[in-house]
């Protein structure tokens, strides 16, 4: 697969670190079943730690997802990263694409990729010592990484819904989606309007 180098589990925080313990936290929760529970910013925790390592979390969840599409999602069948026929999405990063121009969905989850593990990987923005502070604008990465992650949620459910049943994931990627709006929604990641692709399947996991 050419784009396979793209799809590769970001490393987990590294144990002793602050990121481990929460990471432990998270597992443990998520085991428990109740996804509005584990999104919960743990007593006592830094909010912004908590915000570090879920970020970690569902880039690995995304990335896994589109993982197993990539034979399917191709710039044949999909030139252009859409929603549904009403959202197109164009890439820009701000540094070297500044004025955002179209693309098919696998190059737009590629950049994407590529640009949150960029992040992901830099300790002035993503520290990894315990104690190092983060940046003041560093919940403004975060919504940043959040909002275009739906993007490759809101294609794979209208581009790819058929293609996922018939691997039998839909419940996985059902679970993955409602634990990501919970936590999103919870620390207002996301606009509401950037939800609207989704809007009906949102409402209903907020409404469980």
């Amino acid at each position: 697969m050419e784009n396979q180098k793209t799809f590769r589990p970001k490393k987990n925080a590294p144990s002793g670190s602050k990121g481990a313990q929460l990471q432990k936290h998270i597992d443990a929760t998520l085991g428990s079943g109740n996804l509005r529970e584990a999104v919960k910013l743990p007593p006592g925790e830094d909010f912004n730690e908590w915000l570090a390592v879920n970020t970690v979390d569902f880039f690995n969840q995304v990335n896994i997802l589109y993982g197993t599409l990539t034979e399917f999602c191709t710039p044949t069948s999909c030139p252009t990263m859409t929603a549904g026929p009403k959202y197109e999405y164009r890439w820009a990063d701000g540094v070297t694409v500044k004025k955002p121009i179209e693309v098919s969905a696998p190059k737009y989850v590629e950049y994407l990729m590529d640009w949150i593990e960029a992040q992901l990987d830099d300790e002035s923005i993503f520290p990894q010592k315990l104690g190092s502070p983060f940046p003041g604008n560093f919940q403004d990465v975060v919504r940043t990484i959040f909002k275009r992650l739906f993007r490759v949620y809101a294609h794979i459910y209208h581009s790819h819904f058929q293609k996922i049943v018939s691997l039998k994931e839909e419940a996985h990627l059902n679970t993955c989606f409602k634990h990501f709006v919970l936590f999103t929604w919870e620390f207002r990641l996301i606009d509401k309007g950037e939800l609207a692709p989704l809007q009906e399947l949102v409402e209903s996991i907020l409404q469980c």
